[in-house]
């Protein structure tokens, strides 16, 4: 399956995957119209990325393929959420980087 893979204006590595459809040079596609509004809503803008053909036996870096290539047969999309405590905004900078 050949996919078109947007990112979110709202949320920082928040990815949408949704099947590469050909469309006319006069056809606009909107990326969210799978997606249910309420989690439209919380994408926000979705900017282009990428095409990417996705097989089974593709390795991807986040997520598992197959949860990938099922959503997208189920429910038209997938969403990549962004990995959860990488980050802590509370945390303290590192001497040095404090002001930067």
């Amino acid at each position: 399956m050949f996919c078109s893979i947007y990112k979110s204006s709202k949320k920082d590595e928040m990815y949408l995957y949704i099947e590469r459809r050909e469309v006319n040079e006069n056809e606009t596609v909107d990326p969210l119209e799978a997606m249910p509004e309420a989690l439209r809503s919380a994408f926000g803008r979705a900017t282009f990325v990428m095409d990417l053909e996705l097989t089974e036996s593709r390795k991807l870096a986040r997520v598992n393929v197959l949860h990938v290539l099922d959503s997208i047969a189920t429910n038209g999309y997938f969403i990549q959420m962004p990995p959860e405590g990488l980050i802590n905004p509370n945390a303290v900078a590192p001497e040095g980087l404090r002001g930067a």
